[in-house]
């Protein structure tokens, strides 16, 4: 009995690191959004721009590492690694692109990843009730 509550509880946490994960990455992505528009409009925009696109990228690798740790020790889908490594190749794409200057590919990029963070949160966080439910009807 240890050993199940053992498993249920690292399967838990796991899943809020997960959760906690992926909210950090839309909110980083939607922060880059904004300081893209001060981008255009204040000399400061290139600094907090700057700055937000490491910050996203470590955001992004933290929701590689939380895919892992759910998937392995915690018992879950491989499924959150396929996306959260997709999500890395697209931030590194996003760097490569914005080191360029290549505005008409790095804009529509960063409006497709936002998109992409936001229908992953929902399915992370909708996947949480679809359990507790499935536990409270069995």
């Amino acid at each position: 009995m240890a050993t199940t509550a053992q498993t249920t509880a690292v399967r838990d946490s796991s899943r809020t690191f997960l959760q906690v994960s992926i909210a950090l990455q839309t909110l980083t992505i939607f922060f880059q959004a904004a300081t893209a528009g001060l981008l255009l409009t204040s000399p400061q925009g290139e600094v907090l721009h700057g700055v937000g696109a490491r910050v996203m990228y470590g955001a992004t690798m933290l929701y590689v590492l939380a895919a892992v740790l759910a998937w392995k020790p915690g018992g879950g889908s491989p499924r959150p690694v396929l996306y959260s490594t997709g999500f890395l190749v697209l931030a590194s794409v996003q760097v490569v692109l914005g080191i360029a200057h290549e505005p008409s590919l790095h804009v529509p990029l960063g409006v497709l990843m936002f998109g992409l963070s936001v229908l992953d949160l929902g399915r992370v966080l909708s996947g949480r009730r679809q359990e507790g439910a499935r536990t409270r009807g069995a």
